[in-house]
């Protein structure tokens, strides 16, 4: 990706949602040519010259300081996720030092993670990288997501189960706002990592065959996925609204453990012991079908 245009297009889409009045500011005239803030508003707010704040929206942030980029992060009102977001295209944009090549890290998922995995045995839960590859899965989390592991890619990939697979709509019963979330969560990775061919190859092949891909990605959002709430409709056990958190594994930069949980005495709670009641008779039943 370049860049110096998603710097462009990210100020630009942050700035147009802002009024003059919602930044403290008078709205002189009636007719104003741009939507939300005009350049020079937002140079003014952020206390930096109009021509700086140009250059800046021009893509050419190499050398913007921390404060400079505080400045217009309060100016544009950005979450912590949005203010994050600028500060990665912001290092993206500097020259990087002369270096020897990198092997990519290793993404494997290490022994002693998957024996916590599995005794989570109430939990469903499974290990991802920030492509949202599933690399690993407990049990229950495996029989949670049993229509995404079911996906002849693999790894298996829940982006392209969303806006790819027919049975994401049906899996997940707030698909829009799921689909939306997960563009979120790319497009924040995609400034955090903007070498990353995998992802570059992951976006790529979603614009390109996803037509609700392309749209909500050029709205430039982007989001933190760290706890929430969401509805699957699962084709054994029916719908359930478990509520997720985010585990980050320090020891493996960019996997984390997605755990999920019901309220108790909820009938997503029956639904959830149901699940797990079903994994384990399929998991009895598996040697017998191999004939074993």
């Amino acid at each position: 990706m370049d860049n110096g245009n998603e710097m462009r297009d990210f100020l630009v889409s942050r700035r147009a949602r802002i009024t003059p009045e919602q930044a403290g500011l008078p709205a002189y005239g009636v007719n104003r040519r741009v939507a939300g803030l005009r350049r020079e508003e937002v140079a003014l707010l952020a206390g930096v010259s109009i021509d700086y704040y140009t250059r800046l929206e021009r893509g050419r942030a190499a050398g913007a300081s921390d404060s400079v980029l505080e400045g217009i992060a309060r100016a544009l009102h950005l979450d912590e996720a949005e203010r994050a977001h600028l500060f990665d295209l912001a290092r993206a944009a500097a020259p990087a030092a002369p270096r020897a090549p990198r092997r990519p890290a290793s993404q494997q998922v290490r022994p002693s993670v998957r024996r916590i995995l599995d005794s989570m045995t109430t939990t469903p839960a499974y290990v991802r990288n920030a492509r949202l590859d599933i690399l690993a899965a407990n049990r229950l989390g495996a029989a949670l997501f049993a229509p995404v592991l079911a996906s002849p890619a693999r790894p298996a990939n829940n982006a392209r189960f969303l806006f790819l697979d027919p049975a994401g709509r049906e899996f997940y019963a707030d698909w829009e706002r799921q689909a939306q979330d997960v563009v979120a969560m790319l497009r924040t990775e995609a400034g955090h990592s903007p070498h990353d061919k995998a992802l570059s190859n992951l976006i790529g092949e979603l614009s390109t065959r996803s037509e609700h891909f392309r749209t909500w990605w050029a709205a430039h959002n982007v989001r933190f996925h760290r706890t929430g709430t969401k509805r699957f409709h699962h084709p054994v056990v029916g719908d359930l609204i478990l509520t997720f958190e985010a585990l980050d594994l320090a020891a493996d930069s960019g996997l984390r453990i997605s755990a999920y949980s019901a309220e108790p005495g909820t009938p997503s709670d029956d639904a959830l012991k149901l699940l797990a009641t079903w994994a384990a008779t399929v998991d009895a039943a598996a040697p017998a079908a191999d004939g074993s």
